[in-house]
């Protein structure tokens, strides 16, 4: 299913956009746009599905969604049919909003990293959430150069912040600059042209010049995880897009995605989703 790219209007005396919706499901088709979207949820619950990510949401969760990462929340259907169910801010920001040059300056090399990070979705909740949705109001109250500077509060304290995970998957949208370590770099370039095929650990590590030993300890050092592992997250992380915007046969996804084995592909699958493939897309399109 193709994600079905939407403008976001904009006041021509503001820099950004914020909002507050009180209707279920205003976008509730699967989308994209150029803006980075900063979402705080008031009222309401359902399901949301960033990327190839989909779980539930629920009130007083904070995502952080960047350019272009296809996505949308769909409401439960008892929030749908019952006004004043669902509320929540929403923000809209390109980032240059500050300037062409405004990400290069070393002062904010924080949230460069931060919006870099939200092109794979960003949820945050409970007090971390709690603190950001008090400045997202503030965002939303205030005007003139102060609604600036409420947005710059917000993102730098949401970059202050420690273990963001990503929710979506790097095999769903890959971007060089999430990681800083020029080997990584290599690493990664290497996995994510070659993931369809076979690679052995002694083929990786050779091309950063390392033992195979020595590799496998520096990437769990790195990413906090085995190179197996996320090996086996860019091929799901791939068969996801695949199913999702394809509408591809599991078994020509299986293949298609770099695994050589039906069975295995199964497993590998509902270890890192929870869900079989078939379930994935029933979730999915049923929707």
């Amino acid at each position: 299913m193709k994600p079905r790219k939407i403008s976001i209007p904009n006041q021509a005396d503001r820099s950004f956009s914020v909002r507050k919706d009180t209707i279920a499901n205003v976008n509730n088709s699967w989308h994209h746009h150029k803006e980075i979207e900063l979402i705080c949820f008031h009222k309401g619950s359902g399901t949301q599905f960033i990327g190839d990510h989909i779980q539930r949401f629920e009130a007083g969760d904070v995502v952080l969604i960047g350019t272009d990462l296809p996505h949308y929340w769909k409401y439960d259907q008892h929030e749908i049919e019952d006004p004043g169910a669902a509320y929540s801010t929403v923000i809209h920001f390109m980032d240059n909003f500050m300037g062409e040059k405004f990400l290069l300056l070393p002062e904010v090399s924080s949230i460069k990293f931060l919006l870099d990070k939200a092109r794979n979705g960003i949820l945050i909740s409970g007090k971390r959430a709690a603190i950001i949705q008090k400045k997202i109001e503030c965002v939303y109250q205030l005007d003139g150069m102060q609604k600036i500077i409420a947005l710059l509060d917000c993102l730098i304290t949401f970059a202050s912040f420690k273990k963001l995970p990503c929710l979506s998957s790097l095999g769903f949208k890959y971007d060089r600059r999430l990681s800083k370590k020029e080997r990584l770099n290599k690493i990664y370039d290497f996995v994510l042209r070659n993931f369809k095929h076979k690679i052995s650990l002694e083929e990786v590590a050779a091309m950063v010049d390392l033992t195979p030993h020595s590799f496998c300890r520096y990437f769990k050092n790195h990413t906090g995880k085995t190179f197996s592992l996320f090996l086996t997250e860019v091929r799901i992380g791939y068969a996801r897009k695949l199913m999702l915007e394809k509408e591809m046969g599991i078994k020509e996804v299986c293949y298609e995605s770099g695994f050589n084995n039906v069975t295995c592909f199964h497993k590998q699958f509902k270890s890192i989703t929870n869900k079989t493939p078939k379930e994935y897309v029933n979730i999915h399109f049923s929707t």
